[in-house]
């Protein structure tokens, strides 16, 4: 009688902890899907300004916004290489 206490209760545990990884992981997902979102919006929104402040075409949005890429790009995989 007092295996079974045990096992259901080691399950519960099991249980919880499985689901506090999840959300732990779901955590650092969203955190970098974020991270990516900002450094995008800032290089173009950066680019853009610049460009109306020099009264140019948009190449500098164009610029930027290729930079921001390759940043928010690069920083996402280095934070998933960090990421266990």
């Amino acid at each position: 009688m007092t295996g079974k206490p045990f096992k259901l209760k080691k399950a519960k545990q099991n249980l919880l902890k499985g689901n506090k990884n999840k959300l732990t992981d779901y955590g650092k997902y969203s955190s970098i899907a974020f991270q990516m979102l900002v450094i995008i919006l800032l290089s173009v929104f950066g680019g853009f300004k610049l460009d109306h402040w020099l009264h140019t075409t948009p190449v500098f949005t164009v610029i930027l916004s290729i930079v921001g890429v390759f940043l928010a790009v690069y920083f996402a995989i280095k934070d998933l290489i960090n990421f266990k």
